[in-house]
């Protein structure tokens, strides 16, 4: 699978862990393979609750964010067993994650092997001092198996920390000793991503802070498991991370920043394994690269208007002058992700409307290139990174949408043939009631904004109903729509939940970023004030039972809308939020300083950006008057959106609020809005990573929004509405 965007860097504000990719992986057991932002957790003998930093601020909300923690482990109890692509599958074993370690089981049988213990890997380490009675949750977050199943890899991680280890564990055909040290090959600090290159040889990127720029090479059949360095990046705002094709035939080491792309790559089936550049990097050129045959196939933005568009070139000739379009999509097609399955090109894209589809092109015979279409509920799409024995001929999707527990798919790129898991597409899941309505807004500039409307009542009866509003428009990301309890328990409750694409996200293709980056960051602003009005204007909820919700820069258009339009909605949930633009992007000491500024501009050399930032800084123009009442969860040792910014702004907005109030009374005017930061120990920008915190977490936002926007929790029908407090 191809990642068609440097967005997913690792150290952008906009990587934050939902709850949606994490509570899977805290209810059930046997998962593994898992995505960087999720993982499993063992507890050691130390610990550390959020429950030691209890705030004031929150107590009015704690005894229903009592009852929902107990609604909220119900819901989550329920969903346990839903499809997953967590396993990994080597030639002769299956290998998952329990909450102890790594297992691995032979493939016709039953009983399970331990393959790594977490306790043991980790009892030596002269690092960690923890105070009596802390308990640490290690996370399992990625595991590669090497190409004929002779050493496992895996990435661990100490939640609330940034920094990643790798454990490396030998693996034969015989039986484990119960916890034999000696499995345990070398364990490497602070490594981010790692492939196989052949079974002894193990490539990988290091971290140093939030920055990724240097490849190493561990090399396993020497005595002393020899370390080179392969390749160092010199410009400080690009990221570096290895990937293997799907075929397993080429290692890729990509150097992307924000707006352009350097691919190098190894052959890994050869004895030569030092990486060479595909293209040189370029302004404004990205690219990614798979394998086919004696082929590279490319995903590169070279299309009409700077687009996607696939292209093929000799692997012995990869350069850019030797590049041969083989498909471009349709205008008003977005490319999300590119798989090479057999002999065909399989592409994830969203439609002008806004629908997920899957557009297959034969490699050897590109203009026979046909669209299979998805349902219409279809939301989010999972691709399965196969093992070394799954079929290579075979897409396996998972599809899911908020309010859909994820249902398998196959795709047989050969003959077209989409099948489900379930048989067909009329499961009992499938036949479920939440209905997903694609609108179109219309934005300041006459811009057709897309909205996406997920619920369960008819949009004409939607009148009273409460709506969550779901935004980012940053980074050229899209809104994360794929299944989550959480949702799921509020659209069963009667709420709408409504997920704004507004410009500066990706949904709309690679232009749809490039419109809203820089100075064109107040176009987001001016897109979710249109999604709003139109929500309203077409009979869904009211500004009275709206409430906003973002993670880290989708802070940034909810809090400049909150300045400008306070009236549009009545609460605001903000989760590790990014509210001083400007001050960040002058201090170039901070992490990610560099690096954003392609994304939001250089206030310090250049007089435009610095005017364009001051105008929609959320924490610069705060202005006396009410605002809607904001719930701020911030992490105290957050490197990506420093505390101090997200302080400052609730001061901001809290003395606003009294000045505005103190100057103009009114006797019979509501009760003030309620400012509320709940900031909770560590690193964690991604979310918590620990189930009872998410729990916790979770359970709070719940009574915030319940409780500003005067609902009763869920409770029997006949219960009336309760008075805003």
């Amino acid at each position: 699978m191809v990642v068609v965007a440097p967005l997913m860097c690792f150290p952008a504000r906009l990587l934050t862990l939902c709850p949606s990719q994490f509570w899977k992986i805290a209810v059930c057991k046997r998962k593994t393979s898992l995505p960087l932002c999720g993982g499993h957790f063992f507890m050691s003998e130390t610990s550390m609750s959020s429950a030691d930093h209890p705030s004031s601020e929150t107590d009015k909300y704690k005894h229903l964010q009592k009852y929902f923690v107990r609604r909220l482990k119900a819901t989550y109890r329920r969903f346990a067993n839903i499809p997953n692509y967590s396993e990994v599958c080597g030639r002769r074993h299956v290998y998952f994650i329990e909450d102890d370690g790594i297992y691995r089981m032979e493939k016709d049988h039953i009983r399970p092997e331990k393959v790594l213990s977490l306790q043991q890997a980790f009892r030596k380490d002269g690092k960690r001092r923890f105070e009596k009675n802390q308990r640490v949750k290690w996370i399992v977050q990625r595991i590669r198996l090497s190409p004929r199943e002779k050493h496992l890899a895996a990435t661990l991680k100490c939640p609330g920390e940034e920094e990643l280890r790798c454990v490396v564990v030998r693996l034969d055909e015989s039986r484990f000793l119960p916890l034999d040290p000696q499995r345990v090959v070398v364990t490497l600090n602070r490594v981010f991503s790692f492939e196989w290159a052949t079974d002894d040889v193990l490539f990988y990127t290091t971290l140093n802070g939030l920055c990724s720029n240097a490849v190493f090479r561990l090399d396993l059949t020497s005595d002393r498991n020899r370390i080179t360095p392969v390749y160092k990046e010199r410009l400080p705002h690009v990221f570096v991370e290895v990937a293997l094709s799907r075929d397993r035939q080429i290692l890729t080491i990509n150097c992307n920043s924000r707006t352009s792309s350097e691919v190098l790559l190894s052959h890994v089936t050869t004895a030569r394994l030092e990486p060479f550049v595909v293209q040189p990097r370029q302004p404004d050129l990205l690219y990614h690269v798979e394998h086919w045959r004696q082929w590279l196939i490319i995903l590169a933005s070279t299309g009409p208007g700077q687009e996607y568009q696939v292209v093929k070139t000799p692997l012995a000739e990869p350069s850019m002058s030797s590049w041969v379009s083989l498909f471009a999509p349709g205008p008003g097609i977005a490319v999300k992700d590119m798989d090479i399955v057999g002999d065909h090109c399989v592409l994830v894209a969203r439609a002008a409307a806004g629908e997920l589809i899957l557009m297959v092109v034969p490699l050897s015979q590109p203009s026979g290139a046909y669209v299979v279409q998805l349902p219409h509920w279809a939301c989010a799409i999972e691709t399965k990174r196969p093992g070394s024995e799954d079929q290579q001929n075979v897409l396996q999707l998972l599809i899911s949408s908020p309010g859909r527990t994820p249902v398998p798919y196959c795709l047989h790129p050969e003959n077209g043939c989409l099948s489900s898991g379930t048989g067909d597409w009329s499961s009992p899941e499938t036949q479920a009631t939440f209905v997903t309505t694609r609108l179109e807004a219309r934005s300041q500039d006459g811009t057709s904004v897309p909205v996406t409307l997920v619920h369960t009542a008819p949009v004409a009866s939607l009148s009273q109903a409460p709506l969550l509003v779901h935004v980012y428009g940053a980074y050229g990301r899209d809104l994360d729509m794929a299944f989550c309890p959480v949702k799921r328990m509020l659209l069963e409750q009667g709420w709408a939940l409504a997920y704004c694409h507004i410009r500066g996200g990706g949904e709309c293709g690679l232009s749809w970023q490039r419109q809203a980056r820089v100075e064109g960051k107040p176009e987001g602003v001016e897109d979710l004030r249109a999604c709003l009005l139109h929500l309203f204007s077409s009979g869904v909820s009211s500004p009275s039972l709206a409430a906003l919700t973002a993670r880290s820069a989708g802070a940034v258009p909810v809090g400049a809308l909150c300045n400008r339009h306070p009236g549009l909605v009545r609460a605001a949930a903000l989760q590790a939020p990014f509210l001083d633009v400007l001050g960040t992007m002058e201090d170039p000491s901070l992490p990610l300083t560099l690096e954003d500024r392609e994304e939001w501009g250089d206030p310090v050399g250049d007089p435009k950006h610095r005017q364009s930032i001051a105008s929609y800084c959320p924490l610069h123009n705060v202005t006396p008057q009410d605002y809607p009442s904001m719930l701020l969860t911030a992490y105290s040792a957050d490197p990506r959106v420093p505390l101090a910014g997200v302080l400052k702004y609730s001061e901001c907005v809290k003395k606003a609020i009294r000045t505005h109030r103190s100057t103009n009374p009114e006797p019979e005017c509501e009760p003030a809005p309620n400012i509320i930061v709940n900031i909770q120990p560590g690193a964690n920008h991604q979310g918590p990573e620990d189930f009872e915190q998410l729990m916790e977490e979770e359970a709070l936002r719940l009574a915030f929004l319940y409780t500003e926007l005067g609902l009763d929790p869920p409770g029997p029908p006949n219960r009336k509405r309760r008075q805003r407090l």
